[in-house]
């Protein structure tokens, strides 16, 4: 059997930054009390690990307002401004491993609403990136994931302008469509493209390998939103797509009747798990 693994498989920039620095103050701070506001990254495996350590998560500004002291690390998905205010007010030491092009956004979004624009995030409601996001838009914001929800946008002020920005992992092409729905309308906007280079090369390359081979295994925790967008990339070209988290979850039977397979990785998948289902899939066939 051919096994293709794509090169950009595994942690991106922002994630491994992310990552790096909650060890970093571990290893710093032993004796203090560190924290990570939700989790560091969509990986149950990285997670656990962190929490061995004495890494504790917290999950909402109520959980904040009860530290008395310890180090509140920012999250690679950002947070919203009333987050920084609430650390501020508490004392707590703020360390901010928010990715850069996510951060990007925010000072957009920032000033986007401060000049009277109307943000719309092209992106999913619920994901703590684009809930973060929000958090930095002002009033006049919106949140489109669908080309229903871009069919039934319209800013309250017809004649107010629309800064259109993006979820960093969002599909590329979704995001084009939808833009495209909006641009329709007839408003005045300014479409920020705010998708990550690593993540439409990612996307990309997964189509590429995905279309030439009978079976590809995509990698990363289930609640990572662009492990999920690229498992639809890939079973959109190929129909013998498989999602998995670990090892664990492959089912080798259904690789039995392949020639080929392409595997590739979310950006908060560790390389260690991309390493054991690329050799297992070698030495087993």
């Amino acid at each position: 059997m051919k096994v293709e693994l794509a090169k950009t498989a595994g942690f991106c920039f922002g994630v491994k930054r992310a990552v790096d620095t909650v060890y970093e103050q571990v290893k710093l701070h032993p004796e203090e009390p560190i924290y990570t506001y939700g989790p560091i990254i969509h990986n149950e495996e990285v997670v656990r690990d962190l929490e061995q350590k004495g890494v504790r998560v917290i999950y909402s500004e109520e959980e904040l307002k009860e530290l008395e002291r310890g180090i509140v690390i920012i999250r690679s998905h950002g947070v919203a401004k009333k987050v920084y205010d609430c650390l501020e007010r508490r004392g707590l030491t703020c360390v901010d491993a928010t990715c850069p092009f996510v951060k990007k956004i925010h000072r957009i979004a920032q000033e986007e609403s401060r000049k009277g624009s109307h943000v719309v995030i092209i992106g999913n409601s619920d994901h703590p990136e684009v809930q973060g996001i929000r958090g930095w838009a002002g009033e006049n914001v919106t949140v489109i994931q669908s080309a229903e929800d871009a069919e039934g946008f319209s800013p309250g002020d017809k004649n107010q302008q629309v800064c259109i920005v993006s979820q960093t992992t969002f599909n590329y092409n979704k995001f084009k469509d939808l833009v495209e729905i909006i641009r329709k309308k007839g408003y005045d906007i300014i479409v920020l493209n705010t998708i990550c280079n690593a993540t439409k090369e990612r996307q990309e390359e997964a189509a590429r390998i995905a279309e030439r081979v009978d079976a590809m295994i995509v990698i990363g925790d289930r609640r990572s939103s662009n492990t999920q967008k690229l498992f639809e990339i890939c079973r959109n070209a190929c129909m013998n797509t498989y999602y998995i988290q670990t090892l664990d979850d492959l089912d080798m039977n259904q690789l039995r009747s392949v020639e080929t397979v392409g595997i590739t990785a979310g950006a908060s998948t560790p390389n260690k798990i991309i390493e054991e289902v690329q050799s297992h899939v070698r030495i087993n066939f």
